[in-house]
């Protein structure tokens, strides 16, 4: 009996999952923080579980301020990772058959990264969104912004220059 070939949606969208999966193990600092990435779509939520080990003023208490900028930082760095490899991985002349990707991607290189600090942030979950503003082949920016609750009330905001790797060739990174 035959086995019936998987939804080519379905390919996609576990080839898509793949991608972020590896890129989140490829940043130890992820985990240490307690980061996870939420996937829509194409749209990526990064999520900042609370934990006591992220508050820079325990008298307020408030998260330190490099906890933010980190959080910030990360979600713009895999949010053009995570981007740039899905196209590649899409644009695969192998489009049904699942692509490995390689345990170690090479990431863009922060060129610099501004944040502004809105109001503290609170003792709770933290959630951030990054926007490719400009993506070439040598040069990125990108926009975060990060909240807690509500979405419409940023507590943190910031603006990141990359400079992009060289890009993945998908097909050649599969076994022989």
């Amino acid at each position: 009996m035959m086995k019936s070939r998987p939804d080519p949606v379905q390919v996609v969208k576990e080839r898509r999952d793949e991608a972020l999966h590896t890129l989140v193990r490829s940043i130890p600092y992820i985990q240490f923080l307690g980061i996870v990435f939420d996937r829509r779509g194409d749209q990526l939520t990064a999520i900042m579980s609370y934990d006591e080990k992220l508050i820079g003023n325990p008298e307020i208490p408030a998260l330190h301020g490099g906890v933010i900028a980190a959080f910030l930082e990360v979600s713009g760095v895999i949010e053009l990772s995570w981007s740039s490899l899905c196209k590649e991985i899409e644009a695969s002349s192998k489009p049904t058959q699942y692509t490995l990707i390689p345990a170690h991607i090479e990431l863009p290189k922060t060129i610099d990264f501004t944040v502004d600090y809105l109001r503290s942030g609170l003792p709770r979950d933290a959630y951030a969104r990054a926007r490719i503003t400009r993506s070439g082949r040598r040069y990125a920016s990108v926009f975060v912004e990060a909240w807690h609750n509500d979405r419409d009330r940023i507590f943190a905001q910031a603006t990141g220059h990359f400079l992009m790797p060289k890009p993945l060739n998908v097909e050649k990174s599969t076994p022989s």
